[in-house]
């Protein structure tokens, strides 16, 4: 398998835009039926070898164990509790048909489904119910398919990257509500959120952070790319410099990203290693500029005590 295949926005639009609203779908079963952790990270999925993963939830909301897996191998949503199983194919669906389709399968299992707003989170049609979608319907199984492989391959050079920091970090988490998979560092300092801000971005942005990920694009940025932030921003975050060349600074609803585009990366002779370095790049320049005590947060190859070697590959 390539690392990085190509997956350009326009090829899998269509696809990508229903896969987005059949993931809110089951991301919103997930709020309901987990247990609430610090900066929503009980929400995200995770990856699994053959797609994406509500991991166990329930019983918190009275309901059984269970979970709700997307097999991108198969191009099947399997539902399941500690003792029974069932699945639908991804493929032919709308996501009215979709919605009641889940739920319908749960409900064969004993599950309750919960879902608080059943109608897209921060989508152009956010003001239309799950139930009233046949509009997105597209699903192209080779797409679904190499967006999968994406996730996996970004996945594992996250994990890499993460492993270099001893401080307090999120997990490596695909986001059903942006399309992203990210993965953040905190230092720790509290933020004073305005009273205006709302109970989401609250949350999300409670504690200094910076974080670092990779989307697949969208209609206000047209491409997948790398990208990394720090929040809040620090002054003069820009004048930082990034690695590789092709990495550079992107202004965005009034703060600025670290960008480093897809195709950039796999024009590299070796695009993991780059991107891993614009990911050590961004994180030196937001903790440079936000004064972070880099050097005590440091976990060169997953290893905090100093004592111990440096494990051989």
């Amino acid at each position: 398998m390539e690392l990085f295949p190509p997956i350009p926005l326009a090829e899998w639009q269509d696809t990508k835009e229903t896969l987005h609203r059949f993931a809110q779908v089951v991301g919103k079963i997930r709020l309901a039926a987990s247990a609430r952790r610090n900066h929503w990270w009980n929400v995200p999925f995770h990856l699994t070898g053959r797609g994406i993963t509500t991991r166990p939830m329930g019983q918190v909301d009275g309901n059984p164990v269970f979970t709700v897996d997307f097999d991108f191998v198969d191009h099947q949503l399997v539902v399941a509790t500690l003792d029974g199983r069932a699945s639908l194919p991804l493929e032919g669906q709308s996501v009215a048909s979709f919605h009641r389709n889940t739920l319908d399968a749960l409900a064969q299992l004993g599950v309750r489904a919960r879902i608080a707003v059943p109608r897209p989170f921060d989508l152009p049609d956010a003001g239309r119910p799950f139930a009233e979608d046949t509009e997105h319907a597209a699903y192209d199984p080779v797409l679904a398919n190499r967006y999968w492989q994406v996730l996996s391959q970004v996945a594992l050079v996250l994990e890499e990257f993460a492993a270099g920091f001893s401080g307090k970090a999120s997990p490596v988490h695909h986001f059903w509500h942006t399309f992203d998979i990210a993965h953040s560092r905190f230092s720790g300092r509290h933020i004073d959120q305005p009273p205006q801000v709302d109970p989401v971005t609250r949350e999300a942005y409670s504690r200094e952070l910076i974080s670092f990920g990779f989307w697949f694009g969208d209609d206000t940025f047209a491409e997948p790319a790398f990208y990394s932030y720090t929040a809040p921003e620090p002054a003069e975050l820009t004048g930082e410099p990034l690695k590789p060349a092709a990495a550079h600074w992107v202004s965005r609803n009034d703060t600025h990203l670290a960008v480093l585009p897809y195709d950039a990366a796999r024009a590299e002779n070796d695009p993991r290693a780059a991107v891993l370095d614009f990911y050590e790049s961004a994180y030196q320049a937001g903790s440079r500029r936000a004064g972070w005590d880099i050097a005590a947060f440091a976990s060169p190859d997953g290893i905090t005590d100093p004592q111990l070697p440096v494990p051989r590959r």
